[in-house]
C-alpha cells in the first residue's frame, strides 16, 4: 500500500443494495444450482470490489482474495464468505483500518465471514503450518486490489504445494479417514452431512488438492456430477432452514426435496447417496494411486536402477498370474495382456472374484476395459459364471471393494438387472446401518463366514444376495423377492429345484427370527407353521444361516447371543419336526428348581416374590461385527448385544428379575408399571402360569424379565417388591406417576413416528389368540398395553417382547377367563381396543 491513508471518507456502495439484489436472486425460482451460484459469487465479488476500491482510492500494494469454497464461487445461500486482505507489509496500521472498512459491511448484514490478514510470506508459512489454510489457499481468486501480488502468492502457494506434496498428500489422507470415522459415510446415513461425512464435499476438495500437486489424479467421470449435486441439496437446505447447516435431518428432507423438484425425501437421499458413491470411490481409486507413486519415489535410486529392465531405465513391472486373463501388478488386479474382454463373457467374473479371493482392489482401468468392451453373458448363465459369482460372494470382507468397483461402472446392472431398483436405496429404519445395496453385499460377507457349516455355501450366499431384493418394488419385499430370486436363480443357470429352494429361502428370511422372538416355542402350532413353511431339513439348515448373516449384516439391535440362542431352539424343535418326531407342548415348559421355590413361596405368602440375579451372555460370535453400539434392542436402552472384537468379552444383557406372584388380575400391568416408575429398562419379558408341585393346589403366574437401569443402578429388590404389592392393592397410582413425569420432561421435537398398529396374527396357536402389536417405544408402553388388555377382559397366557431400534414390537398370547381362544369377532375387537388406547 502506498503512503494514503485509507481511513479518510470516501463514498461507500450501499450494503441495502446488494442485501435487496442478493434476496431477489435467492428468491427467483427460476435460477437455481450452478447458475445462481455463480451469480451470488459474481454479486458479492462486485459488492466486495466497490467497498475495496472506495477505502482504498485505486492503491496498490494491497489486495482482497476469495479463498476455499467462496474463491471456487460455490457460494450457497448461507455460506460464509472466505476472504483475505493481503498486504506488502509496508502501512499495518493502515491496512488494519482498512480490514475495519471492509469486515463491519459485511456484519452489518448478518453475513458470516472468515477472514484473515496477512502478506504472502505469512500467508506462506501459515499454510506451511495449517494443512487446511493451505487448502483454502489453492482456491485463492484475485476480487480487487493489486493483481500482481494475488497472482505472485497464487503462483507461490501452488508451488509450495507440489514441492512438499509427498509429506502433506499422507497428512491430508489422514485428515479424511479421521474425519470419516467421526461422521460417519454419506451413502449410508439418515441424517448426513453433506460437506464433513465420508464422500461429501469436504472430500471431493481433496480430491481436487491432489489433483493440484500433480502427484495423482481422481477419475473424472462423474465426479464434477456428483458434487454439483451435493451443492445443489445444500443450496435448498440452506434456502428450507434460512441457517447455514450441511446436516440434512429428518424433519427437513421433504421440503428440500421439493425444492429440487423431486418427488419425496426417499428420492432426495438416493440422489445424495449415488453422489457420495461417486466421490467414495473417486477417493478410494486416488488414494491407492497416491500411495503407489509415493512407494515408488522412496525407492532409493541405485535399487531401482537394479530392478530396471530395458525399457529406458525404468523399473520392470512384476506382473502375477491370477486366474486366466487376469493378473496381479502393482497392488492391484489388472487384466493380462494377451486378454480379450470382447471375447471373453466370464472374464469380468473371473477378474472379481479373484481380485476377491487375493484380498486385492480392480483397478480402475481394468474396470473400465471391462465394462467398456466385455460381453454380456449368455441367458442362462455357463456354469463357470456362476462359480465365479459364488467365489466373489464367498471371499468374505475384500468383496465390498470389488463389488463397489463393479458397480461404479455399471457392470453390477448388467450382470442383475433388478439390482438397479435396490441400488442407493435408503431404509428408513434406525435397525440398519446400510442402504438396501450395501446391506446384500454385507449379508453375503457375513454369509461367507457360516458356509462350512451348510450343505450347499453357493445357495446360501446367492440368498444373501437376493433375500432383500424385493425392497426395490411395492408391498410385502419378501413376496416381491421370492418371484425376483426365481427369475434370477434360473437367468444365472441353477436348476429349478435349487430356483425353488433359493426362492423359499427369500420369501421366508424373516420366519425363524420373527417367529423365535415373537410366537410361544412350547405352542405345537408355531413349530407345525415353521415346518410347513420351510418344508426340508436342508432348506432350514440353509435358512438358519441366512437369518444369523441377515441380522449381523443389519445392525447391533438386530442380533445378540439371546436372539441367536432362540432361533436356535426354534431350529431345532423345527427339525424334529421335520425329521418326523411329534412337536412336544409341555416338555420346554417345565419349571426350573428356582421356579419351583419362588412359585411355592408366592403361595404361602400370598405376595409377590422377587428374585434378581445379573446375567451375561456366552463369548460372541468372532464372525460378528465389530464397532460401537449405539441402537437400541431393548426398551429404551443400548443394545445388550453389543458387538466385542475380539469375541472373547461375555455379552451383558443387563438383570434377569424372577417375579412369582399368586394368580389374580393386573399382574401384567402392575409390574410393568413399577419398572417404569423405576426407568428399568425391560430388554426381553415372558409370561407364565407355573405348575406347583404335587401336593399344593393352587395357581402361580411367574415372570421372567431381563432388565437394566436407564440411569445410575438397579433398585433394590426390597423397593420394588414394596412398590409392587401397593401396585397390586391399588394404593400405587402407577398412571399418575408416570404422566406427571412425562409431563415434567416434555418431548423433544422429532419426527412424527408412524401410528401403533395392533392386530390378531391368524393361525398362530390352537391353544390361545395371539395379539401383536407394533408401537414407537417408549417408558411405560408395556404398562399402558398389560393395563388394556386387562381392561378387555381378556387373560394373558404368555407375553413375548421385543424392541429394534425405536419399534416395539410385542406378541401376547391371550384367551377367555376359561383359558381357550377368542373367537374371531372377539378378538378383532379385543385389537381394536387396545389399538385405540394406544393412540388416545
Amino acid at each position: 500500500m502506498t503512503r494514503t491513508d485509507v481511513t479518510e471518507e470516501t463514498e461507500v456502495p450501499e450494503p441495502g443494495g446488494y442485501a435487496a439484489a442478493r434476496l431477489r436472486l435467492l428468491t427467483e425460482g427460476e435460477r437455481s444450482g450452478p447458475p445462481r451460484r455463480r451469480a451470488l459469487a459474481e454479486l458479492t465479488d462486485d459488492w466486495l470490489a466497490g467497498l475495496f476500491g472506495a477505502a482504498t482510492g485505486g492503491h496498490t500494494g494491497v489486495s482482497l482474495v476469495a479463498v476455499g469454497g467462496y474463491g471456487r464461487g460455490e457460494l450457497s445461500p448461507r455460506s460464509d464468505l472466505d476472504l483475505l486482505l493481503l498486504h506488502d507489509g509496508r502501512d499495518e496500521k493502515a491496512v488494519a483500518a482498512l480490514a475495519d472498512r471492509l469486515w463491519y459491511p459485511v456484519w452489518d448484514l448478518g453475513l458470516d465471514l472468515d477472514h484473515s490478514v496477512r502478506t504472502p510470506q505469512q500467508a506462506r508459512k501459515t499454510a506451511g503450518e495449517d494443512l487446511k489454510v493451505h487448502l483454502g489457499l489453492l482456491d485463492a481468486r484475485h476480487l480487487a486490489g493489486d493483481l500482481g501480488l494475488t497472482s505472485s502468492l497464487r503462483t507461490a502457494v501452488l508451488a509450495d504445494w507440489r514441492n512438499q506434496a509427498p509429506r502433506r498428500l499422507p497428512e491430508l489422507r489422514d485428515l479424511c479417514a479421521e474425519r470419516a470415522e467421526r461422521q460417519g459415510e454419506l451413502r449410508f446415513l439418515l441424517e448426513p452431512d453433506l460437506k464433513e461425512a465420508r464422500g461429501g464435499l469436504r472430500d471431493a476438495t481433496a480430491l481436487r488438492a491432489v489433483a493440484a500437486s500433480w502427484l495423482a489424479d481422481a477419475p473424472r467421470e462423474g465426479l464434477a456430477d456428483a458434487r454439483r449435486r451435493l451443492l445443489d441439496v445444500r443450496d435448498a437446505l440452506h434456502l428450507a432452514t434460512g441457517r447455514a447447516t450441511d446436516r440434512l435431518a429428518l424433519q427437513e428432507q421433504d421440503e428440500v426435496a421439493a425444492g429440487l423438484g423431486l418427488l419425496d425425501a426417499d428420492a432426495l437421499l438416493r440422489q445424495v447417496y449415488e453422489a457420495a458413491r461417486v466421490i467414495s470411490y473417486a477417493g478410494d481409486v486416488t488414494w491407492r494411486e497416491v500411495r503407489r507413486v509415493l512407494r515408488a519415489r522412496s525407492v532409493r535410486p541405485r535399487l531401482r536402477a537394479m530392478m530396471s529392465g530395458r525399457n529406458g531405465g525404468k523399473p520392470a513391472a512384476e506382473r502375477s498370474p491370477l486366474a486366466e486373463g487376469v493378473v496381479e501388478q502393482d497392488g492391484e488386479v489388472v487384466l493380462a495382456r494377451a486378454a480379450r474382454p470382447e471375447r471373453d463373457p466370464v472374464l469380468p467374473l473371473r477378474a472379481a472374484a479373484a481380485a476377491a479371493q487375493a484380498g486385492l482392489p480392480l483397478s480402475l482401468h481394468a474396470v473400465r476395459r471391462l465394462a467398456a468392451t466385455a460381453r454380456p453373458l449368455p441367458t442362462p448363465w455357463p456354469a463357470e459364471a456362476r462359480e465365479q459369482l459364488v467365489t466373489l460372494l464367498g471371499s468374505g470382507r475384500p468383496t465390498v471393494q470389488v463389488w463397489e468397483a463393479l458397480e461404479a461402472e455399471g457392470l453390477v446392472t448388467r450382470l442383475l438387472p433388478d439390482w438397479e431398483r435396490v441400488r442407493c436405496r435408503p431404509q428408513r429404519n434406525a435397525v440398519h446401518l446400510w442402504t438396501v445395496d450395501r446391506h446384500l453385499i454385507e449379508t453375503a460377507v457375513r454369509a461367507a463366514g457360516f458356509t462350512r457349516r451348510v450343505h450347499r455355501p453357493d445357495l446360501l450366499l446367492v440368498a444373501a444376495l437376493l433375500h432383500d431384493i424385493g425392497k426395490g418394488w411395492p408391498g410385502d419385499h419378501s413376496m416381491a423377492g421370492e418371484t425376483i430370486a426365481r427369475d434370477v436363480a434360473a437367468r444365472i443357470g441353477f436348476d429349478r429345484a435349487d430356483a425353488a429352494v433359493l426362492a423359499t429361502l427369500v420369501r421366508h428370511h424373516l420366519l425363524l427370527v420373527d417367529t423365535a422372538t415373537r410366537r410361544d416355542l412350547d405352542d405345537p402350532a408355531t413349530v407345525r407353521a415353521v415346518a410347513d413353511a420351510v418344508g426340508t431339513e436342508r432348506t432350514l439348515e440353509l435358512l438358519h444361516a441366512l437369518t444369523e448373516a441377515d441380522a449381523l449384516a443389519t445392525g447391533p439391535a438386530a442380533w445378540s447371543s439371546w436372539r441367536g440362542s432362540l432361533v436356535a431352539d426354534l431350529v431345532k424343535r423345527v427339525a424334529g419336526v421335520l425329521a418326523g418326531e411329534p412337536a412336544a407342548e409341555a416338555e420346554a415348559a417345565a419349571p426350573t428348581a428356582e421356579h419351583e421355590r419362588l412359585a411355592v413361596e408366592a403361595f404361602r405368602t400370598g405376595g409377590p416374590v422377587l428374585a434378581l440375579r445379573a446375567q451375561t451372555e456366552p463369548p460372541a460370535d468372532p464372525a460378528r461385527p465389530s464397532g460401537p453400539s449405539g441402537a437400541s434392542s431393548g426398551r429404551g436402552s443400548d443394545d445388550p448385544g453389543a458387538d466385542d472384537p475380539a469375541g472373547t468379552v461375555p455379552e451383558p444383557l443387563g438383570v434377569e428379575l424372577l417375579i412369582a406372584v399368586p394368580d389374580q388380575a393386573g399382574v401384567l400391568p402392575a409390574v410393568a408399571g413399577v419398572l417404569a416408575l423405576h426407568r428399568l429398562t425391560v430388554r426381553t419379558a415372558e409370561l407364565r402360569s407355573v405348575t406347583l408341585p404335587d401336593g399344593v393346589d393352587g395357581s402361580v403366574l411367574l415372570l421372567d424379565w431381563r432388565v437394566a437401569a436407564q440411569y445410575g443402578s438397579l433398585p433394590q429388590a426390597a423397593r420394588l417388591r414394596a412398590d409392587l404389592v401397593r401396585a397390586l392393592d391399588g394404593t400405587l397410582d402407577i398412571a399418575g406417576r408416570l404422566a406427571e413425569r412425562d409431563a415434567a420432561h416434555p418431548r423433544r421435537r422429532g419426527v412424527e413416528p408412524p401410528p401403533p398398529r395392533v392386530t390378531v396374527a391368524p393361525a398362530a396357536s390352537r391353544l390361545a389368540t395371539v395379539i401383536e402389536v407394533r408401537a414407537q417405544d417408549a417408558p411405560g408402553l408395556l404398562f399402558r398395553l398389560g393395563r388394556a388388555l386387562e381392561a378387555a377382559g381378556v387373560r394373558v397366557r404368555s407375553a413375548h417382547v421385543s424392541t429394534l431400534g425405536a419399534n416395539a414390537v410385542d406378541a401376547f398370547y391371550v384367551t377367555r377367563g376359561e383359558g381357550v381362544p377368542l373367537p374371531g369377532e372377539e378378538a378383532a375387537s379385543v385389537a381394536r381396543e387396545v389399538e385405540e388406547s394406544l393412540r388416545g
